[in-house]
């Protein structure tokens, strides 16, 4: 299927429900349909149809979706240009994916300009929301060259609907290509994993261009109500949710704890919710069950990354109640067991496929796995070693098929000849009531090659000294483990999807030194 079929299914839904609200606008499905077709027929009058390269760049925004489904009517490749990054970044993955046309919003006008003038390709501006101004069109002047037709857009699962910036946090992003199978995949385990009643509602508070909007996008069949939120405020998002008697919600670890430290999370009303998604990052056992108290027994958490899109496993409010009465501590560690369309498994640095319990790179095969990044073939082919996509994250399978991530393989530490693993350190840290979040890396040291180094944010008006963080360590992982010295800082950098950048922490310890390991 075509990504624009899986929009139609919601149009006859719920042609006449609210598809996407924001602060300053509503829009029903009819709506949203018929600005997506004006602005397809105007790129069609435009010669930028099939395989054009579009862009939208805006905070989040109810008017900012009708955009994306025009780029898919038009048959054009979306290029989730994330408004929270830096032009210079933007500029990168924007000339690297050789963009063409951009939709902006107003607020961005200067930095839209400053696009047009360093991505070489980009010749068409649309302000969406404005009047536009220096050669752009505003949105209304754009639609009125359109003549109502639109293009004929083929039914080809491995044609190329979007291409996803890989993030960045260890270097400049990389063009994860998705084709329409792999929406297809995406969009199955999405109502696999997560089934329930028509017509949900979904809180859209992280970024749109990350998993916050992919899964508006997949929820859209379902006639689901999407609403947009301009950030994501851990009290905004709580009011949300009991104002709007939100069903969905998907936040990153870092938002969620922010969420439970909020003096007021216990004064709103939670009980619509459903399924509360945790991805993008391992999440530590003891926030989860401070979560399963605060928000219910609908936790859930999934993996992916942006080369395999959010399920490739899936751990459900079921799994996580099970741990809590039988399994203890280990459960809540766990992403979850493989889901339906994929394969999972746990690999050597040789090739070989792992055992139960023994630790290497986590691989996978299947349709939810990307075709590739765009115009990088080296870069494909080193992520497709062995004909498995190599995730980069160290984990291992229990018997019963649960999988548990322990590292970055980049952020793992040698020290003293021994391999120790940040995530668990950060689990271990992140347990004190006092930890808001935590990242753990590895600095110079004269003896050791690498010490353990763990950088703590507190929560509001707590504390806790490095001394009794260490001991803690020390009493879960052992010696070897603990943290050499914790430092204190009021906040971790974080990216535009508010992962922390443990590759920016590093830098400031391994800055002037010959090498980096």
């Amino acid at each position: 299927m075509r990504l624009i079929d899986w929009f139609q299914k919601g149009m006859q839904r719920a042609a006449h429900e609210p598809a996407f609200v924001g602060e300053n606008s509503s829009l029903t499905y009819a709506e949203v349909d018929r600005r997506a077709r004006e602005i397809a027929s105007a790129m069609k009058s435009q010669g930028l149809g099939e395989g054009v390269k579009a862009a939208v760049y805006s905070p989040n925004d109810a008017r900012a979706f009708g955009c994306i489904i025009g780029i898919f009517y038009a048959g054009g490749v979306w290029l989730p240009a994330n408004a929270r990054n830096t032009v210079a970044a933007n500029v990168h993955f924007l000339s690297m994916t050789e963009c063409q046309v951009l939709f902006y919003h107003s607020q961005f006008e200067q930095q839209a300009l400053d696009l047009r003038r360093q991505v070489p390709t980009l010749k068409v501006l649309i302000c969406m929301d404005g009047q536009g101004s220096d050669g752009t069109f505003s949105m209304d002047d754009f639609v009125a060259l359109g003549d109502g037709s639109l293009p004929e857009v083929p039914d080809d699962p491995d044609r190329i609907a979007t291409i996803f910036p890989t993030g960045g946090t260890t270097g400049l992003s990389k063009g994860a290509q998705w084709s329409h199978r792999t929406w297809e995949a995406l969009i199955g385990a999405y109502w696999l994993c997560m089934p329930g009643e028509e017509r949900p509602v979904h809180l859209v508070a992280g970024p749109m261009t990350h998993a916050a909007g992919g899964l508006a996008l997949m929820m859209v069949p379902g006639g689901a109500t999407n609403v947009v939120l301009p950030k994501a405020d851990p009290e905004l998002i709580m009011q949300a949710i009991d104002r709007h008697k939100v069903t969905h919600i998907y936040l990153p670890p870092t938002v969620l704890y922010m969420m439970l430290s909020h003096p007021n999370v216990r004064k709103y009303d939670y009980s619509s919710l459903r399924y509360f998604v945790l991805a993008a990052a391992p999440v530590s056992p003891d926030k989860l069950r401070e979560a399963m108290a605060v928000f219910g027994p609908v936790m859930c958490q999934s993996y992916g990354q942006a080369e395999a899109p959010m399920f490739l496993t899936f751990l459900s409010s079921r799994d996580l109640q099970q741990a809590g009465s039988n399994e203890g501590a280990r459960r809540l560690s766990s992403c979850g067991r493989t889901t339906l369309n994929v394969r999972v498994e746990i690999m050597s640095e040789e090739g070989a496929l792992l055992a139960p319990g023994e630790r290497g790179e986590i691989v996978a095969q299947g349709s939810l796995v990307f075709p590739g990044y765009y115009q990088n073939p080296d870069a494909t082919a080193e992520a497709s070693r062995f004909g498995w996509h190599h995730t980069g994250d160290i984990g291992y399978r229990d018997e019963e098929g649960f999988i548990y991530i322990v590292d970055r393989k980049k952020d793992m530490i040698v020290t003293g000849g021994f391999n120790v693993f940040s995530a668990e350190v950060e689990q271990s840290i992140m347990a004190h009531p006092a930890v808001r979040e935590c990242a753990v890396v590895g600095v110079p040291d004269p003896k050791w090659g690498e010490a353990v180094k763990a950088i703590v944010e507190l929560r509001d008006d707590a504390s806790v000294d490095a001394e009794t963080l260490i001991a803690l360590v020390k009493k879960d992982l052992g010696g070897v483990h603990a943290p050499k010295t914790v430092e204190f800082w009021k906040t971790l950098p974080r990216n535009g999807n508010g992962k922390v950048l443990k590759r920016d922490i590093r830098e400031q310890f391994w800055s002037g030194q010959d090498r980096a390991v």
